[in-house]
């Protein structure tokens, strides 16, 4: 397979919607939304764009802190890291993502964990 994560994610157009409808899901998602609520979005697109772009082995350069950083003392639990990973699912699934890419997201976001649960 010689198509980077990136280009089986749509490229930028596609992780832009993947990320929007993220986003949206995090934003209705009980066990999670409080901590969105007053996060400004765009910034939050952005830097998700960002973050999934260089991740997955697209050209973004990302700008924002790194995930311990970024997560320290928001005490966040496995339910709201598991409800984040949920989301993320089904996004992919909304966006028609095949499951060997789905499975690549799932297995980089658990590879993440550790980062940001319970600091």
């Amino acid at each position: 397979m010689s198509d980077t994560l990136y280009e089986r994610l749509g490229g930028e157009s596609g992780l832009s919607s993947i990320v929007r409808d993220v986003i949206t899901n995090h934003m209705n998602n009980p066990t999670i939304k409080t901590r969105f609520q007053d996060s400004d979005t765009d910034k939050l697109h952005r830097l998700s764009l960002e973050f999934f772009g260089m991740g997955s082995g697209g050209p973004q350069k990302y700008t924002g802190k790194d995930m311990k950083e970024a997560h320290r003392g928001m005490n966040i639990s496995e339910e709201e890291f598991l409800a984040v990973v949920d989301d993320v699912m089904l996004a992919l699934d909304k966006n028609n993502i095949a499951a060997d890419a789905r499975n690549e997201v799932l297995g980089i976001l658990h590879s993440l964990k550790r980062d940001v649960i319970r600091l």
